[in-house]
């Protein structure tokens, strides 16, 4: 796929959240902790999140909700049954922060907006760190423990996707699978 049509496709994504109705007044996720300290009431380098809209999608005509489209070489198809909620957060994560382990109900589509993150897989045994720069994508399955860092020394904010069962919880936190050092 080539840029314009990715950034098109990301572009239809967050639409829809920003589109949906919500009224961003509860948090989808807490804020990310402090590489120096461990509980989410560290006032240093505690990230800043908001909920920009949430949302329920469904098909009342159809048990199975869905969506394909296919234009020349590019396609795309969601389907959920019996419904589907859309979720879109901002997430500032100031230098030395993180979000401390989780994982998710659904998949979560994570763009790096500004800055740099690293992201860690509680399913790698050898904690290889995964870089994004502002302009590029992670696509977290969900289904198992990851933590995002940020481990530069300027500011960094992601947009956030999450795709999920109707009023599920949207993030877990889990203990630190013991993979990496942290």
């Amino acid at each position: 796929m080539d840029l314009p049509r990715a950034r098109h496709a990301g572009a239809i994504v967050l639409s829809l959240g920003a589109l949906a109705c919500g009224d961003g007044s509860s948090s989808v996720a807490p804020h990310a902790r402090s590489l120096e300290a461990q509980t989410p009431h560290a006032t240093k380098g505690t990230s800043q999140s908001t909920v920009l809209a949430r949302a329920t999608f469904w098909d009342p005509s159809d048990p199975v909700f869905k969506v394909k489209r296919i234009s020349g070489d590019w396609h795309v198809e969601v389907k959920s049954k019996p419904a589907l909620d859309l979720a879109v957060q901002s997430i500032l994560f100031e230098p030395g922060t993180h979000s401390g382990w989780h994982s998710h109900p659904g998949p979560v589509f994570i763009l790096v907006k500004t800055g740099e993150m690293t992201f860690y897989e509680s399913d790698d045994p050898e904690c290889r760190p995964i870089r994004k720069k502002a302009g590029e994508g992670f696509l977290d399955v969900g289904d198992h423990a990851h933590i995002a860092r940020n481990e530069t020394s300027y500011p960094a904010e992601n947009i956030v996707t999450y795709f999920a069962p109707p009023g599920a919880t949207l993030r877990k936190d889990e203990p630190a699978p013991g993979n990496c050092p942290f």
